[in-house]
C-alpha cells in the first residue's frame, strides 16, 4: 500500500474534508494521542478569489494566499504542490477523506478500485459532494498511487438505526433499491459520543442521548445506550431542520406545484431547496446565523429566519425524547450549536417538562455543562472536531494492520 513496509516514527496521517467549493486538510504525527499540526482551507473553488488559508505550527496567525483553480481536481493538485514545498507530504502515511454518502458501509474502508466504482454509482444520491470527493481521491490515486487512502463516510454512524427509522413511506420497490433513509454529521456524532464517554457521562453508554449538530448544515441525532436509533436527515442532507440555505423538511407536493404554475424544472427545485432555501430563503439575506441576530431587532424577516430555525429544533428535540423513551444528555455543537448561546437558550425554552433548564451565565460563556445543577437533564456544549475523527478512524486502519504485519 504504501512505499516501505514498515511506518517512520515521523508518520503523518492527511486528512481531506471536500465540500462543494472548499477543501478542509490537516495533518496529525500518528503517535497518540493525535494532535494536528499544519492544517487549513482551499475555499471558494471555481469561484473568484480562491484562497489558501493555512495555520502553520510555529505560527499563532493564519496565512493566506490567492490561488487558480476551477474545479476540486486543480485545487487538489496544488494543495499537494504546496504540502510538498512545506515538507508537509513526504510523511504522509495515509489519507482520510470524508465522504459524505456511504450507502451501507458501516465503518470507514480501504480505497480500491472496486470502491471508486461504487461511490460513483451512487453518487446521483449526493451530487453536492459526492463527484468532488471522488474526484479528489482520484486526484491523490493518480499523484501517488501507492498511497493508503481510507474513505470515512458521513453515513456509517447511523447504520444502527432500526429499520423502522430506515423505511420510507414510499413503494416497497425502492427500498430494495437503496432509497431510504441514511442521515449524516456521523463523524461528528461518532467524535461526540467518544467525547461523552471520555468526559464521564454515564449516558454515552448508558443513557438516552440527543446530539445537535447545528451549523450551515444542522441535523440532530437520538441515540439510547451507545447506539443511535434516529437522525433528522434523510436520503440527503436536505432533509430534516431547518438550515443555511436547504429547507429541511417540506412539503413534497411543493415541487410539482412550483412545476405547474412557476413552470420550475426538476433542477431549478433541485437548486432552490439546496442553496437559495433556509434562512437565507426566509430572511432573504444571510444564510449566517450570526447576520440574522444581528439584524434581527430592526429587519422581521431575519427574526422570523431565527425564530423558525430555534422552533424547528425544539421540535426535534421532543420528538427525539419521545422516540428515545426519555432524556438524560442534550449536546449543542456545530457552528451555531457551539458558538450562539442565545439561539441555545431559545431552543431550550419551555422544555422543563423534559427536565432542560438552562443556567443562564453557564450558557452565555459556552461551559463544559451549560444546564441548572437541579435540571435532570444534562445540558453541554462540545467542540466537534470532524478531522481529527477521520485521522482516529485512519490511525485504527494502520494499527490494525500493524498487528496483522500488514504496514
Amino acid at each position: 500500500m504504501k512505499k516501505s513496509s514498515m511506518r517512520p516514527a515521523a508518520a503523518k496521517i492527511l486528512t481531506i474534508n471536500g465540500g462543494s467549493s472548499s477543501i478542509k486538510f490537516a495533518l496529525y504525527p500518528t503517535c497518540e494521542p493525535l494532535k494536528r499540526t499544519l492544517y487549513g482551507t482551499v475555499d471558494r473553488i471555481g469561484i473568484s478569489g480562491t484562497n489558501l488559508t493555512f495555520h502553520a505550527p510555529a505560527s499563532n496567525q493564519p496565512e493566506s494566499l490567492t490561488l487558480d483553480a476551477s474545479d476540486h481536481k486543480s485545487a487538489a493538485h496544488f494543495l499537494i504542490d504546496w504540502l510538498k514545498e512545506q515538507n508537509g507530504f513526504e510523511s504522509v502515511w495515509a489519507v482520510g477523506h470524508r465522504v459524505v454518502h456511504g450507502m451501507q458501509h458501516t465503518a470507514p474502508a480501504i480505497v480500491t478500485q472496486e470502491l471508486l466504482k461504487e461511490l460513483d454509482r451512487i453518487s446521483p444520491c449526493d451530487p453536492d459532494h459526492l463527484p468532488a470527493e471522488i474526484e479528489l481521491i482520484e486526484v491523490f490515486r493518480q499523484r501517488h498511487p501507492r498511497l493508503l487512502q481510507v474513505a470515512c463516510f458521513d453515513t456509517a454512524f447511523h447504520r444502527t438505526m432500526p429499520r423502522v427509522a430506515k423505511l420510507l413511506p414510499i413503494p416497497r420497490c425502492y427500498d430494495a433499491k437503496g432509497v431510504q433513509r441514511y442521515g449524516f454529521h456521523g463523524l461528528s456524532y461518532a467524535y461526540l459520543m467518544e467525547e461523552l464517554a471520555r468526559l464521564g457521562d454515564p449516558a454515552a453508554t448508558t443513557g438516552r442521548v440527543i446530539l445537535a449538530h447545528l451549523g450551515n448544515g444542522a441535523s440532530m441525532a437520538a441515540v439510547r445506550d451507545g447506539k443511535n436509533i434516529d437522525t433528522s436527515m434523510s436520503f440527503t442532507p436536505t432533509a430534516g431542520l431547518v438550515m443555511g440555505s436547504r429547507t429541511g423538511d417540506l412539503d413534497p407536493s411543493l415541487g410539482p406545484y412550483l412545476a405547474r404554475t412557476e413552470q420550475m424544472t426538476a433542477e431549478q427545485f433541485s437548486l432552490m431547496v439546496n442553496h437559495k432555501s433556509g434562512l437565507l430563503g426566509v430572511s432573504e439575506t444571510s444564510s449566517d446565523m450570526r447576520e440574522l441576530l444581528k439584524q434581527e431587532a430592526h429587519d422581521i424577516r431575519a427574526a422570523e429566519a431565527v425564530a423558525l430555525f430555534c422552533y424547528q429544533a425544539k421540535k426535534w428535540i421532543g420528538a427525539f425524547a419521545a422516540a428515545l423513551g426519555g432524556l438524560n444528555t442534550l449536546v449543542f455543537a456545530g457552528g451555531i450549536g457551539e458558538n450562539a448561546p442565545l439561539v441555545r437558550a431559545r431552543i431550550c425554552e419551555g422544555l422543563g417538562f423534559l427536565g432542560i433548564t438552562l443556567n443562564e451565565s453557564r450558557n452565555a460563556e459556552a461551559a463544559e455543562v451549560i444546564s441548572t445543577d437541579a435540571g435532570r437533564v444534562t445540558v453541554r456544549v462540545i467542540r466537534t472536531d470532524e478531522d481529527l475523527m477521520i485521522a482516529r478512524s485512519v490511525n485504527r486502519i494502520l494499527e490494525t494492520d500493524a498487528r496483522n504485519g500488514k504496514s
